[in-house]
């Protein structure tokens, strides 16, 4: 504005008073003018000077480019001494273990220890072996219920030979009389399980009835069968200490002075009386006697 308006502007305080006292028109003209082009300039101006757009965000945008503009002006000034490799030795380790943590410490050693148990817990093994083992279990448990109701089972042997025991058979004389061996079988057919204390009886019934001897002995006790079958029968006494080298149909008598003893015939596959043995008797052998 010019500087003669200026001064009678700020000159009085009566500024409307003063220009109604003013007379002359183009003087009035001229001042109203000149306001208006100062008015229509500054528009213009601030126009131009308002962006194209409205964004919202503009203001916050500026207001980081600030805060960026500051740390960058800082952090310039601050490592304008340092070299600049400085900053790619920090930050590189760090993204580098942030990566490789991850990736190879925690998926790949538990992946490892899954396989390796899982092969070690359960070897691979023939599918021959299994279907074997399993039917011989299967077919090998006898099954039954105890007195209180429950249901058991146990294994079934069926190899198990622990210091088997083999008996010798008894050999067969042609020298003695044939019908020693027949009393022998009669005995055998006539003979229990368990002994019933009657073995010299179930003997002379077995020689009556072969034929071997005429005539029923009167001796009682078993130890005295030996003395009457040699004196009354004409039976001999057989050079043999072994009741298993007996031969079949043979007598053997047992027995000492102070017990009633035991009599018995020797068979194919053991020894018999009133009942049927694998063993021969465990009393003293006072002799082994057959009929020639």
């Amino acid at each position: 504005m010019p500087e003669f308006f200026q001064k009678k502007a700020c000159l009085t305080p009566r500024f409307p008073a003063y220009l109604a006292s003013v007379e002359k028109r183009p003087a009035f003209l001229a001042f109203t003018t000149i306001t208006l082009l100062v008015i229509s300039s500054g528009a213009l101006r601030a126009q131009g000077l308002a962006p194209a757009t409205l964004n919202l965000a503009s203001h916050e945008q500026k207001a980081a480019d600030d805060m960026v503009q500051i740390i960058t002006s800082k952090s310039v000034q601050k490592t304008m001494d340092k070299p600049v490799h400085a900053i790619t030795k920090h930050r590189a380790p760090v993204v580098a273990k942030k990566l490789a943590q991850p990736i190879k410490k925690e998926p790949a050693p538990a992946i490892a220890k899954d396989s390796a148990q899982t092969f070690v817990a359960e070897p691979v093994r023939p599918m021959d072996q299994q279907t074997v083992s399993k039917t011989t279990k299967r077919g090998g448990l006898f099954s039954f219920k105890t007195p209180e109701g429950k249901k058991e089972s146990i294994p079934v042997v069926t190899q198990y030979y622990p210091k088997q025991i083999v008996y010798p058979f008894g050999r067969v004389d042609r020298h003695i009389d044939s019908r020693l061996m027949q009393a022998a079988s009669i005995a055998e057919e006539r003979a229990h399980a368990h002994s019933r204390s009657m073995c010299w009886h179930y003997v002379k019934e077995a020689l009556l009835a072969s034929g071997a001897i005429d005539s029923r002995p009167k001796s009682e006790l078993a130890r005295d069968a030996a003395q009457e079958l040699v004196s009354n029968y004409g039976f001999k006494r057989l050079l043999v200490t072994d009741p298993f080298s007996a031969p079949v149909g043979s007598v053997l008598v047992y027995g000492t002075s102070r017990s009633v003893g035991h009599v018995e015939f020797r068979t194919k596959d053991g020894f018999v009386s009133d009942f049927r043995s694998k063993t021969p008797s465990r009393r003293p052998l006072l002799g082994v006697y057959a009929k020639l």
